[in-house]
């Protein structure tokens, strides 16, 4: 089954790790690029990195974020030389940012370069950025995604949410070809304002979903009523939807044709399409290969 999963954030690469023990090669992730930032010199795309982290095996899982049991000599060294120290880059991770920088300044694409750096960690599915142009989150039209993240810890009120540059962008040759080819299409349980929204927001990749052929499923990010990690509740109530399944649907409405929401959360369900009630909590490998094949084969059911 040839796969393409939306994601961006923790729970989506942690469902895109389970997936490519299901289907390997077939599998191929639509990373969020709008909280891309510059820092430290380098060009950093956490989205794609921290997916392709996920499948090489190398992310650091309880840190959430970057490479096990690296060090951040070149960070601490150049804090010490007075560079801004907001934005903490561990070595390798450091090295991967260098390496796209590098990459950018030859006139590569961000495509290319996520590509390369895959590859050069052993992934076997691809990642694909959801475009090429710089799109950035805006969080209440004055603070960049990113500092609102690290700098605010994420808490202040959300008043709005902003994508600048989507009207200017589009989706790469990469990215409507995965979606043509699909067997299945996946909405990870991401952060759907700012980790699947932009994705859907980049012109013709949400006509490309819906010219598809294939079932689409989204994966609710509520487990049990809440988030496992993040800032979704905030963003849910800052563009006035419900912290709920249903709430995370509404904002897929026309576009998904089924749900898979957790057996143990207590609100109710989406009505307007079909759900599948499962154990959605990602403990360990197991825990996410157990996920990804009750979604493919749900996903299987929706698509005969």
């Amino acid at each position: 089954m040839k796969v393409a999963l939306l994601a961006g954030g923790t729970g989506g690469a942690k469902l895109a790790a389970g997936m490519q023990e299901e289907v390997g090669p077939d599998l191929a992730v639509i990373a969020n690029t709008a909280d891309d930032v510059e820092a430290l010199g380098v060009h950093v795309s956490p989205d794609p990195d921290l997916v392709t982290y996920w499948l090489s095996g190398e992310i650091d899982a309880e840190r959430g974020w970057g490479v096990k049991g690296d060090d951040f000599v070149v960070f601490n060294r150049l804090k010490q030389l007075g560079a801004p120290d907001w934005f903490g880059l561990s070595d390798r991770d450091l090295a991967a940012c260098l390496y796209r920088r590098a990459f950018l300044d030859d006139g590569g694409r961000p495509t290319e370069a996520q590509a390369q750096i895959a590859r050069g960690l052993g992934v076997e599915a691809r990642v694909l950025p959801m475009c090429d142009t710089p799109v950035r989150t805006q969080v209440g039209g004055e603070r960049g995604l990113q500092e609102y993240l690290i700098l605010d810890g994420g808490q202040p009120q959300v008043l709005g949410v902003q994508l600048e540059g989507i009207e200017a962008t589009e989706a790469t040759p990469e990215v409507l070809e995965t979606l043509r080819d699909a067997q299945a299409i996946v909405i990870g349980p991401s952060n759907p304002v700012i980790s699947i929204g932009p994705i859907l927001a980049v012109p013709g990749i949400r006509e490309a979903i819906a010219a598809s052929p294939a079932p689409v499923v989204a994966v609710s990010p509520y487990v049990a009523g809440a988030v496992v990690k993040g800032p979704t509740d905030r963003f849910m109530e800052g563009i006035g939807r419900p912290t709920t399944a249903a709430g995370v649907a509404s904002l897929y409405a026309g576009l998904i044709d089924a749900m898979v929401v957790d057996e143990g959360d207590p609100d109710p369900p989406p009505t307007e399409i079909p759900t599948l009630a499962a154990p959605t909590l990602m403990e360990g490998a197991a825990g996410r290969v157990r996920l990804a094949r009750i979604v493919l084969d749900y996903a299987a059911t929706l698509g005969t």
